[in-house]
């Protein structure tokens, strides 16, 4: 099939070229369209209580709460004093006669104490916004901003929908820089790896075109439910990441086989053969660990994963597509405009597919083949250090700690916190329905009772309505308020009527058990899916089994480490972020779904090639050895690539951005250089045949319908032959 293939597209080329020609003018255009058409939000699950109580707020008492808390403070005027009060209320008239404001409250209209600072030079005022939706909020609070300022005071702005714009517009910051970094410093690198430019600019063409493909696919599916914004992250990370990964594996395929004496049109039958069957699985099987992201109904989670699965199925398409149809046309040019490189090899196909007996991989090879028990207790032992953090990890709602500690949402939040009595900007709501206000009274007075509560006062009520607002200690992702919505909950409501609890601390307490409960089937259809699709390549039982097991350990591992940094506080400094000695649980899940689907992805690559040599050879510690010096520079280079494409996010404002972006660089060191290179070899070397071990009845499963590398006739029939020797062995025993 795979053999076939090639040949298609060699024939096929120039159609292939100019379809994907089509493919960029249309991603470059109409798809580019796709950053003005994504909503923003979507962390929450829209059946969890909390969203239900905003929802029955909204309806039966209208919309409650601020959008935006505008502070304004003086260093030498007190709110008392004409200096003060007389630029804040001009800036209140004209706010109220603003079409985009619903509603304003101030210490002047309402003189409640928590309004003004204990020093009496700072006030806040509370401002709800016109809009169906946060996005329809977001774009009047654009248009506000200038209207917020009091002149001769200071201003600052923060709240829930500023706390979002600022986030949203620092995060895509935060990526732009990122890329702009990342892409010539992967130039270098890849010119670098195959001594030449020609050579190396393929992986980043067909990077730009699994972005753009993906944009295309993003805005289709946007017609037919809503995406969110933050889809366009991991467009651009997994879509330029997995295009260099596969692009860097086809290419140095094809350059060995030109290097051992075929013509073009046969070195690219060769490769699909072989490197083409290798990206197929990888993508399908990566594709389908970020597909593991849809099971979740927060609209975040969702959006990560399609956005995920279209830049992978892209770049795996446009590898198997555009860039054999652009070898084809290049051929031998492909070793055009070699740049001198004074350890470069000058052996026929050098690059990071040479391997021979010699060179560095080859020892390690050798090394591991020698001491595989070695090797095992060695890097078992170090990955279980590197995991133990993990034990104690911490998961709570994020705040306005992730932005920059100059952020004016996060200084609105601090100072109030820090300066104004009960310092209370996120209490928690609960909304009793169907019940008298006198019932509603008895049960403000039990709330009053619950251990935690510091205050309890009706904010809204309307006919058998009632929004009460309950105050607590501490932060709102704090151990107290969860416990306070815990106790709220388990309440009795009033006779006849019912008691719904949400607010930003309910919101965080279903957050959390609405990924809890889901966390378990993502891990059964990744694994799943895992188990399947390298069966189907491989044809055992036992491979599959060991590289989910190796996926966890190298996982297990990172996400040690990202405790140790972000949850502890180590190298808060030097990365430049605010401890909150928690993590927020949607960031590890993200980073489980696309380190599974990486680990799986090096995982394939370096089974693909010692498969072939299993099947050429017989010999499982031969084939082990030659698979790690065939691949071990390849999945180095690959995962050398992929840390630079995330490395620019350490760098940016949002401290979640850098703990995605150092738990990945972690997880992707750890799982190319312990897991893949020493651990994974060692086990094979010990499991010996039993490695290639099936059922029966699955053995004849996958003869029938296995995606098999038995696209070259010569491939085939040493596969064969080797088949014919090992089932007689079998018989003679």
């Amino acid at each position: 099939m795979f053999a076939w293939w090639g040949r298609v597209v060699v024939r096929a080329r120039w159609a292939v070229l100019a379809a994907a020609a089509a493919l960029v003018v249309l991603g470059a255009t109409w798809g580019a369209g796709v950053f003005g058409e994504l909503t923003g939000g979507g962390f929450d699950d829209p059946a969890s209580e909390s969203s239900r109580t905003a929802q029955r707020i909204t309806a039966e008492l209208g919309r409650q709460g601020a959008d935006v808390i505008v502070l304004w403070s003086s260093d030498t005027a007190t709110v008392d004093q004409p200096a003060f009060r007389e630029p804040v209320t001009r800036t209140v008239a004209g706010l109220r006669g603003r079409p985009a404001v619903t509603g304003v409250t101030t210490w002047y209209d309402s003189p409640a104490p928590a309004l003004v600072a204990t020093d009496r030079r700072a006030t806040y005022a509370l401002i709800r916004l016109a809009g169906a939706d946060d996005d329809a909020r977001a774009a009047q609070f654009e248009a506000l901003r200038p209207a917020l300022d009091a002149p001769g005071l200071r201003t600052e702005v923060g709240g829930t929908v500023a706390f979002q714009h600022f986030a949203t517009t620092q995060t895509t910051e935060d990526i732009t820089r990122a890329e702009t970094l990342s892409m010539p410093v992967l130039l270098v690198l890849l010119v670098l790896i195959f001594g030449g430019l020609v050579a190396a600019t393929t992986p980043l063409l067909i990077g730009g075109l699994a972005i753009l493909g993906a944009f295309v696919a993003v805005r289709l599916v946007n017609l037919v439910t809503d995406v969110s914004i933050f889809a366009i992250n991991v467009i651009t990370l997994i879509g330029l990441g997995m295009a260099v990964d596969y692009a860097l594996f086809v290419v140095s395929r094809f350059r060995e086989e030109l290097g051992a004496g075929h013509d073009t049109a046969t070195a690219i039958r060769r490769t699909m053969a072989t490197a083409g069957r290798t990206v197929l699985v990888s993508g399908l099987t990566v594709a389908l660990a970020l597909a593991s992201l849809l099971i979740f109904p927060q609209a975040f989670l969702r959006s990560m994963g399609l956005g995920g699965v279209a830049a992978v199925l892209v770049a795996m398409l446009a590898a198997l597509t555009v860039l054999p149809a652009l070898l084809a046309v290049l051929g031998h040019r492909i070793d055009a405009v070699r740049v001198p490189l004074p350890w470069r090899r000058r052996a026929t196909g050098a690059g990071p597919a040479a391997a021979g007996a010699g060179g560095a991989w080859a020892r390690i090879a050798r090394s591991v083949m020698r001491r595989p028990v070695r090797y095992l207790v060695g890097v078992a032992v170090l990955l279980a250090v590197l995991a133990t953090p993990f034990l104690r990890i911490t998961f709570g709602g994020f705040d306005e700690r992730v932005l920059p500690a100059d952020a004016a949402p996060r200084v609105v939040a601090e100072r109030i916190a820090g300066e104004f009595p009960g310092g209370q900007v996120a209490p928690i709501d609960v909304l009793v329905s169907g019940a008298p206000a006198y019932a509603a009274r008895g049960l403000a007075d039990r709330i009053a009772a619950v251990p935690g509560v510091t205050g309890v006062q009706v904010t809204a009520q309307r006919a058998e309505s009632t929004l009460l607002s309950v105050s607590y200690p501490g932060e709102p992702t704090g151990d107290v308020a969860q416990r306070v919505v815990r106790d709220l909950r388990a309440l009795p409501a009033p006779s006849g009527g019912e008691v719904l609890v949400g607010g930003r601390p309910g919101a965080d307490r279903d957050l959390l058990d609405s990924l809890g409960d889901r966390l378990p089937w993502m891990a059964l259809l990744m694994a799943g899916a895992t188990l399947l699709l390298l069966f189907l390549a491989f044809g055992s039982v036992v491979l599959p089994v060991k590289a989910v097991l190796m996926n966890l350990v190298s996982i297990g591992a990172s996400f040690g480490v990202m405790v140790w940094i972000f949850q502890d506080g180590h190298l808060a400094g030097p990365l430049g972020f605010t401890p909150t000695g928690f993590i927020e649980p949607s960031n590890p899940i993200l980073m489980l779904a696309v380190l599974f689907g990486l680990a799986t992805d090096y995982e394939v690559f370096l089974l693909s090639r010692v498969r072939e040599e299993w099947d050429r050879t017989g010999d499982n510690t031969g084939a082990v050895a030659a698979g790690l010096q065939h691949t071990g520079r390849i999945i180095t280079a690959a995962a050398l690539l992929l840390i630079i494409v995330v490395a620019g996010f350490t760098t940016g404002g949002m401290s979640y951005i850098k703990l995605i972006g150092v738990g990945m660089i972690v997880g992707i060191v750890v799982d190319a250089t312990l897991v893949r290179a020493l651990l994974v070899p060692a086990t094979m070397r010990l499991l010996g045949r039993w490695n290639w071990w099936a059922p029966g009845p699955l053995a004849r499963v996958h003869r029938r319908y296995g995606l098999r590398e038995t696209g070259t006739g010569d491939q085939a029939r040493a596969a064969a032959r080797v088949a014919r020797q090992r089932d007689s062995a079998r018989v003679a025993e």
